[in-house]
């Protein structure tokens, strides 16, 4: 009879955790989320879909607290309630929520919503695979690599995904007539709008590019742009 490796069974155990994830996902979505009727934020969306050269850009409300942003694998896009909050309130500007569509479209155009399902899925994979060989060289720490290991991986790749999606919304945004001074000033408020503190953490752990960084790439790419 046939047996099946560690490697084999961490490649099956990631399938199978992608097929779960997407599932489980697409279902929290649908029963917890409605389409976004704000007037104000339609009129942008419309400029960003005529810029797009598509009928409409349809975004809805994910009826969750935290602020943020999400491009679903299936293509559909998303801002938390938490976030519609911060916008009624006046925290948020609609320019400055239009960039955050705007950098979630960059993430479906590029392909990055569905390739992370894909990368989490392999990425539980290989911890799997790896803490299966560490543990058997360095017992009791074998475990711990392999989870430092696949993290700053994942880390790398989310910091890429996230200037490639800026670089996209930067141009979306520029074409549309809406411009990127909304898209920089929202970057300098998120941390007091989600209460983090990414200065504590070395930025090559960090899922997300400093703010900094994250303006200083967008202004380069409006100066090439000329």
């Amino acid at each position: 009879m046939l047996k099946l490796t560690p490697i084999l069974l961490a490649v099956l155990y990631g399938f199978a955790m992608y097929r779960f994830s997407a599932w489980r996902t697409a279902r929290e979505l649908n029963e917890k989320s409605t389409e976004l009727a704000d007037p104000t934020l339609r009129k942008l969306t419309a400029r960003m879909a005529a810029a797009l050269d598509l009928d409409r850009i349809k975004v809805h409300i994910y009826e969750i607290e935290p602020v943020n942003g999400l491009a679903a694998p299936d293509g559909r896009i998303f801002i938390t309630r938490g976030f519609y909050k911060r916008y009624r309130a006046g925290q948020v500007t609609a320019e400055e929520l239009a960039s955050v569509i705007a950098h979630e479209l960059g993430h479906v155009a590029l392909g990055h919503s569905r390739r992370r399902m894909i990368d989490f899925s392999g990425q539980n994979a290989l911890r799997t695979a790896l803490a299966m060989v560490l543990s058997r060289f360095l017992p009791g720490i074998g475990i711990w690599l392999a989870g430092m290991v696949t993290s700053m991986l994942a880390a790398k790749l989310s910091r890429k995904d996230e200037y490639e999606a800026d670089a996209y919304a930067s141009a979306l945004l520029t074409k549309a007539g809406i411009g990127t001074a909304a898209q920089k000033s929202l970057f300098t408020k998120l941390e007091a709008l989600t209460g983090a503190r990414g200065g504590a953490a070395p930025a090559w752990l960090m899922s997300h590019p400093k703010t900094a960084e994250r303006i200083a790439a967008i202004e380069a790419n409006e100066a090439r742009w000329g």
